[in-house]
């Protein structure tokens, strides 16, 4: 019998450091991690991918990550993906993001620095690992 594929999550993140941060600790979790440094790289590696969930933050060289979001609900393949967001910019962002009609809500949302307790409880329960 095979065992069971590893969800995979999709970070897209331009910081070193929290991407290694991330990295780890999410493949310590039972995660297969992909990661993308900008807003045209993640779309590319969601496409290609198929990851379970993506994190995204929103300050992005390239392409930003609100645009990626709202290229990812544009797409059939890849509207269905959960993102949460994880970003240093202020509460304001996640109102304004909230109330955009094009595209609904984030599944979640974070400040950095990130709690990584509670981001895994989230992805748990959006990957049904709760």
């Amino acid at each position: 019998m095979e065992p069971t594929p590893r969800p995979k999550i999709l970070v897209v993140e331009d910081e070193a450091d929290l991407v290694a941060y991330l990295k780890t600790m999410l493949a310590d979790h039972g995660y297969d991690v992909v990661c993308a440094e900008d807003g045209i790289d993640g779309m590319a590696k969601a496409r290609a991918e198929r990851p379970n969930l993506i994190t995204l933050d929103i300050n992005l060289p390239r392409e930003t990550g609100v645009r990626m979001y709202r290229e990812l609900h544009e797409d059939p393949a890849t509207a269905s993906i959960p993102v949460i967001m994880i970003t240093g910019v202020s509460h304001e962002f996640k109102r304004f993001i909230e109330t955009r009609k094009q595209v609904p809500p984030p599944a979640g949302y974070f400040d950095k620095p990130v709690d990584p307790a509670a981001l895994l409880a989230k992805i748990g329960e959006l990957l049904g690992k709760a």
